[in-house]
């Protein structure tokens, strides 16, 4: 996969649903830029919780633009393997706490 042309049609396309529906892009730009605002993380640091949720969401456009966003803003490949393991992390506790409420409903299904 090339990572700098699935970003360049990413952003195109985005552009083009702008063009469509220009307070939908609006909206996610006013959501995704919020934390900027605050300043109260670096944009390093956000950058690599973005790729971790990023991971964890599936979002390969996601990864092609906060991985680009990421080094930009300084982050190794050790920070960011750190912060990839996160995921990881948070991706196996989700499903082990969705394993107990599939035993909690297995154990509660009557059968009928």
């Amino acid at each position: 996969m090339n990572w700098n042309d699935t970003r360049d049609h990413l952003l195109a396309n985005v552009g083009k649903l702008h063009e469509l529906s220009p307070d939908t892009v609006a909206g996610y730009l006013t959501a995704s830029g919020a934390g900027r605002k605050t300043a109260r993380l670096d944009e390093k640091t956000r950058q690599l919780i973005a790729l971790a949720v990023a991971v964890t969401t599936r979002c390969d456009g996601c990864i092609s633009v906060h991985s680009n966003e990421a080094m930009k803003a300084g982050a190794s490949r050790e920070e960011l393997a750190e912060a990839l393991g996160v995921a990881v992390s948070m991706n196996a506790g989700a499903a082990l706490v969705y394993s107990t409420r599939a035993l909690d409903a297995f154990d509660n299904t009557t059968g009928q």
